[in-house]
């Protein structure tokens, strides 16, 4: 079964079924993306992350903005995303700008974070290097005697991001490699998605 072209180009609708199926076959993180960003050095980097939330303005995630991530989109606000279902078989590609979620959009999801996930955000310094394991421990400790209940504030340099999709491609495996990919682009976020295929 190929991949229809929808009468109306809603690839947030798409993406947000492709999820739903993942949720259903995926044993781990169905939510899983891998994120590709351009540091001020101009090196590319990429790692996975989990997507926290999604509307028709864009995919969430959550990070420390002093990681190398938050550094990174601090130098160019551009990045790409990769969603892979092996079980399924499918892939989707993201690329557009991004932006800071809301101070009540990351204090309303940093709320319904574990504890010690919270307390966590306190004691890393993400990315930063680690002379050894006990630094982190006695760093934990001190943040959970600080905040001896589940109500922990947000750090400052702990939210969220937005990427802001100008182009998704959904791929799906088929036989013989004839693979199928379909495209939807846009100039703004104002414009009407566009569509068109490639060939595998």
């Amino acid at each position: 079964m190929t991949l229809p072209t929808p009468a109306k180009a809603e690839p947030f609708d798409l993406l947000a079924a492709w999820l739903a199926d993942a949720r259903k076959t995926e044993l781990n993180d169905p939510n899983a993306m891998t994120l590709a960003t351009v540091g001020p050095d101009g090196e590319p980097d990429a790692r996975i992350v989990l997507l926290k939330g999604q509307d028709d303005r864009g995919l969430v995630f959550y990070t420390n903005y002093q990681s190398r991530k938050g550094e990174d989109l601090a130098a160019d606000p551009r990045a790409a995303l990769v969603f892979h279902w092996k079980t399924l078989q499918r892939q989707v590609r993201v690329r557009g700008t991004v932006e800071k979620v809301t101070p009540e959009e990351a204090d309303a999801y940093f709320a319904g974070r574990p504890r010690l996930s919270k307390i966590g955000a306190w004691a890393s310094d993400q990315s930063r290097p680690l002379a050894n394991r006990s630094v982190l421990e006695t760093r934990l400790a001190e943040a959970e005697a600080r905040f001896p209940t589940d109500d922990v504030a947000r750090p400052p340099h702990w939210s969220g991001y937005r990427v802001l999709p100008d182009r998704f491609e959904f791929w799906r495996d088929m036989p013989y490699r004839l693979h199928d990919r379909l495209i939807y682009t846009r100039a703004t976020p104002q414009d009407d998605w566009m569509t068109e295929r490639l060939f595998p």
